[in-house]
């Protein structure tokens, strides 16, 4: 992987994605996930829906860093494709946090147009972009973003359940992140509006769900 990818999947960097349980939260307090026992389920349908429609458009997104895409149609064509207004308010905050520090390690003018284009772009379109600004390639980024759509539960399932975490990053080297990358990256330069749009239904329900238990009571994650 290209080194800008490893630093943006690197649960240091700043772009407050350790505040964000990807729905394991929600799933843990319905107790739909109690153990490591439960984990490959819960993450590998997380990466196979969220995690690979995050994974498409950070791959898009590199790519059009460089043959200069609209920013405001991939923006668009994934919000279309997140139905809940909870996960499209989280991943925007992220892409927030993510592109107020992108700025300062990648400095770009690309970037500049992204963010002029969309002032508060989704994070797998900001992540994309600083990979592909970077140097990185559309496969980089989306291996970036589909590690995080895993590892961000993960780390969550252990700070929950108390759980080893040396089982639970176990679970994570065992899922099959390269061939998502694969098939992500390799529609990378297709039409925004024809890039894949995999449902992910519970996820949503969790989501919304988190959303309103959070406005009533106290969670450790904002979404």
């Amino acid at each position: 992987m290209d080194l800008s990818a490893l630093i943006l999947a690197d649960s240091r960097f700043p772009g407050g994605g350790h505040v964000h349980s990807g729905g394991m939260e929600e799933a843990v307090s319905r107790r739909r996930v109690t153990s490591v026992r439960d984990l490959p389920g819960f993450l590998s349908g997380r990466l196979r829906t969220a995690g690979f429609l995050a994974a498409v458009f950070a791959a898009a997104a590199a790519h059009a860093a460089v043959a200069q895409g609209s920013w405001s149609l991939l923006d668009s064509e994934l919000d279309a494709r997140t139905p809940s207004l909870a996960q499209r308010e989280a991943s925007r905050a992220q892409g927030r946090g993510t592109a107020r520090a992108g700025r300062i390690a990648w400095p770009s003018p690309v970037l500049d147009a992204l963010l002029a284009d969309t002032p508060r772009p989704h994070h797998p379109i900001v992540l994309g972009a600083l990979v592909g600004v970077a140097g990185g390639s559309s496969y980089d980024a989306a291996m970036a973003a589909a590690y995080l759509s895993v590892s961000g539960p993960a780390s969550a399932a252990v700070r929950l359940l108390g759980l080893d975490p040396f089982a639970v990053n176990a679970v994570v080297a065992r899922l099959d992140l390269a061939s998502v990358c694969a098939e992500a990256a390799a529609v990378a330069g297709d039409d925004p509006a024809s890039l894949p749009s995999p449902g992910s239904p519970a996820l949503d329900l969790f989501a919304e769900a988190h959303a309103r238990h959070h406005q009533e009571e106290v969670r450790l994650f904002a979404s």
